[in-house]
């Protein structure tokens, strides 16, 4: 199934000319094989970029293996560590706070993307930023993980409050109107998971900061924003503005039952806010508080998301490049047609400007969210996930939960560095 020489030096010339087009191949090399997770959301997706592909390209094949996501990254493991990378496909996704931690331990599997031909300044710098090491681009950006904040329109209307007087707030302005919906109507305006940092990583890459230095290294003590952000979330707490629940379902619960007022997470929570149907036309969207004296904070954020990698294994890298360049990377008509039916927001930022995207949602009190979001993800700043962002979370999700109950904040978070710190080897 491999290229013949001289077709891929036909192809290296024709795209250092700025050519566009993918000659015919042998009977084979027109076929890629891939490797995602989820039927209704990626695999749809893949699926619907082939046959969009395919329009141009009658020849095509795409297979699409099935495979969840911590079976990616134990294949992914398992032949790198092995040095056999035959068993991996040509692309496969992968998830972006673990996509840097992957390059940089296999950087023999990923191909450099580089100089593929794909134009990533069409995409969220900050969402490009998850995939690029050393100054290379190794991914394609996929789904859209934008911080949205989500309140109830109704219950703020109770308390004497419009969703404009939560848009473009500061988390002191938060806590202080939290207050008065939590006296007038008896909800907490948040909710979040006990023994998690999902809120405070968000806090965090909203002003650009990250649990680690530039040059990967742990930076949890002597970091100011994380202070900042660690202060603001106990206070939430101690305020009654923000309440912890024990578990996944119970924190979807205090949505679909009217316990809380909103939530701020990425835009992936609308799914689960509209499974209640008598609750349509009560919500509205808008941005997430920044941080009170942090220089360069915003009101934007991101939680979640993956990227498509092209493997070194590929057969037909330019058949792949050609691929992504003309479906994810270029297709606006395909972020228009898997919305729909997968709820799946683009961070491609041409899709926000499309009719699709600007329809009106009626369960959002008619705002047309999708174009919203989409510019949310454009103004996300960039931060350093580093190798061991899931253990920072971890220690940071820790530290929280003691300086909620008490503790002091320079010593857990000293805690928290030395935890990584040794995880790391230093």
């Amino acid at each position: 199934m491999k290229m013949k020489k001289l077709l891929s030096l036909a192809m290296a010339t024709a795209m250092v000319a700025g050519l566009a087009c993918v000659p015919a191949s042998a009977e084979g090399e027109n076929k890629l094989t891939v490797w995602c997770w989820d039927p209704a959301f990626n695999i749809y997706a893949m699926e619907q970029a082939a046959e969009i592909y395919k329009a141009d390209h009658p020849d095509f094949e795409l297979e699409v293996v099935e495979t969840p996501w911590a079976d990616v990254q134990t294949k992914l493991t398992t032949a790198a560590t092995s040095g056999d990378l035959s068993t991996l496909p040509d692309i496969f996704l992968m998830q972006d706070n673990a996509f840097q931690k992957n390059q940089i331990s296999f950087p023999d599997v990923f191909a450099d993307l580089t100089d593929s031909g794909i134009d990533f300044s069409k995409f969220g710098a900050a969402k490009v930023a998850y995939s690029v090491i050393d100054g290379k681009n190794y991914g394609v950006p996929f789904d859209n993980g934008a911080v949205v904040a989500a309140y109830r329109t109704d219950i703020l209307e109770e308390a004497g409050f419009t969703l404009d007087d939560f848009t473009d707030i500061t988390w002191s302005e938060y806590l202080e109107k939290g207050s008065v919906v939590l006296e007038k109507t008896g909800k907490p305006l948040l909710s979040m998971q006990a023994g998690e940092s999902d809120l405070i990583m968000m806090m965090l890459q909203s002003a650009g900061a990250s649990c680690f230095d530039e040059e990967g290294k742990p930076a949890m003590t002597d970091n100011p924003v994380l202070v900042e952000v660690m202060n603001t979330y106990a206070e939430l707490v101690k305020a009654g503005v923000l309440v912890e629940v024990n578990s996944w379902d119970e924190y979807i619960g205090t949505m679909a039952n009217d316990v809380v007022a909103g939530t701020i997470n990425g835009c992936w929570i609308l799914a689960s806010i509209q499974s209640v149907p008598d609750q349509s036309g009560k919500w509205g969207i808008t941005n997430m508080p920044a941080l009170d004296n942090v220089e360069g904070a915003t009101n934007y954020s991101n939680n979640g998301g993956s990227s498509w990698a092209v493997t070194t294994n590929c057969a037909n890298p330019d058949l792949a490049f050609d691929f992504l360049k003309n479906t994810f990377a270029g297709s606006v008509e395909l972020y228009e047609t898997i919305l729909p039916s997968s709820g799946a927001l683009a961070t491609y930022l041409p899709a926000g400007e499309s009719e699709v995207y600007a329809e009106p949602q009626e369960f959002f009190g008619g705002d047309a969210i999708f174009a919203k979001i989409t510019e949310y993800a454009g103004k996300v700043p960039s931060n350093n996930t580093g190798v061991y962002y899931y253990e920072a979370r971890d220690a940071v999700a820790v530290a929280i939960t003691n300086i909620v109950a008490g503790s002091d904040i320079e010593t857990e978070l000293q805690t928290a560095q030395d935890t990584i710190s040794f995880a790391m080897g230093m």
